[in-house]
């Protein structure tokens, strides 16, 4: 890969790029976000740009994609495409997380947002970045994203890794499930989210990926976390739950966000007979079954169930490929709070500086 010249390490750094294709991972992306996230500190926000992110007018038949050209053949689904959406946020989360912590910047913040190109570009979203890339286009006839103007001489270009990706024939996949109804009016998920991580982000992303009008997100109360590994750096409630909303808000402004706290593990999925769809990681499905089993007891309508198939680094169920990838990320709250416990002891055991 041609790395600019101007590639220094930053605090906060934003990188533009496209996806062509929801079949295959973006593997041309993976040299660039190595090379950005490893000279990136405190924050990486990756933005991801493509018609299939457009939840408003999904393609027809009769279209064609503005970035290829080609025939579209299928309807693009939300609900139906979730497989291909959740395995696109893990591989770029990975591709980052992995140089942070390699880099032992494990408490580095990496957002990946999916934005539709048609839309007037964002300033906000890199207006705290210190250095803001973008990846060039693989092909020419590539339209210019927002922002991408030639006259952006403060936006520098990174070139993509070489790579085998060759969408020519129809490049949306076909749907996993093609009854499901493209979006779900009301969804809910849960969770500790302590220091929010990437697999947080993948679990939250997919729960607004796939809700219409509001997502409703249960964080578990401080009191039922007494018992967890290295509770002293814990972070309270009101953190947790402002790292949450803030995350979603970022990743699709104008839906609504329930953030709730939860002393068990129903949450409003106990009572609320408008919640249509349940998203959980494999790691909480006996949860799951539990809010299930409450809800036919209680006569409540029952919730379609969407499983993220990785959120930490003991669940690598995706590709083979990215098995390992996957094992040598640690998306876990429990790893990251045992590595501030022992960088703070290795500080304190530290001898003082000479004066």
């Amino acid at each position: 890969m041609s790395v600019h010249p101007e590639l220094d390490t930053v605090r906060r750094a934003a990188l533009i790029a496209r996806v062509y294709d929801l079949r295959q991972p973006p593997t041309y992306l993976s040299a660039p976000i190595s090379a950005v996230a490893r000279h990136t500190t405190q924050n990486l926000r990756i933005i991801l740009f493509s018609p299939f992110f457009d939840q408003e007018a999904q393609p027809t038949s009769n279209e064609r994609d503005a970035d290829s050209g080609d025939q579209a053949k299928y309807e693009f689904s939300p609900t139906g495409h979730w497989d291909d959406v959740q395995k696109l946020l893990t591989y770029v989360y990975v591709q980052a997380t992995k140089v942070a912590q390699d880099m032992n910047r494990v408490l580095m913040d990496i957002d990946v947002l999916l934005k539709v190109p048609r839309e007037s570009f964002d300033a906000e979203l890199i207006q705290d970045a210190e250095r803001t890339y973008r990846i060039a286009p693989l092909y020419p006839q590539s339209p210019p994203l927002p922002g991408e103007s030639d006259d952006r001489s403060d936006i520098l270009v990174l070139q993509p890794e070489h790579h085998s990706h060759s969408p020519r024939q129809s490049i949306i996949p076909t749907p996993s499930d093609p009854t499901l109804p493209p979006l779900f009016p009301i969804s809910a998920l849960g969770g500790t989210f302590d220091h929010l991580h990437a697999g947080h982000k993948i679990l939250l992303s997919m729960g607004a990926w796939i809700s219409r009008e509001k997502l409703i997100v249960g964080v578990t109360d401080d009191v039922l976390l007494k018992n967890k590994v290295h509770k002293e750096v814990l972070e309270p409630l009101p953190v947790r739950t402002a790292r949450v909303r803030g995350f979603l808000e970022l990743f699709k402004p104008g839906l609504q966000y329930d953030v709730v706290p939860i002393s068990d593990v129903y949450g409003p999925t106990a009572w609320d007979p408008n919640i249509q769809a349940l998203v959980a990681s494999k790691e909480t499905l006996p949860g799951a079954a539990s809010i299930h089993k409450h809800r036919e007891e209680n006569g409540l309508p029952a919730l379609r169930t969407f499983v993220i198939d990785v959120i930490s680094s003991s669940e690598a169920s995706l590709d083979d490929r990215d098995a390992e990838a996957l094992k040598n990320t640690k998306m876990s709250s429990t790893f990251i709070r045992q590595w501030i416990v022992e960088t703070r002891a290795r500080i304190d055991r530290s001898p003082p500086a000479a004066s």
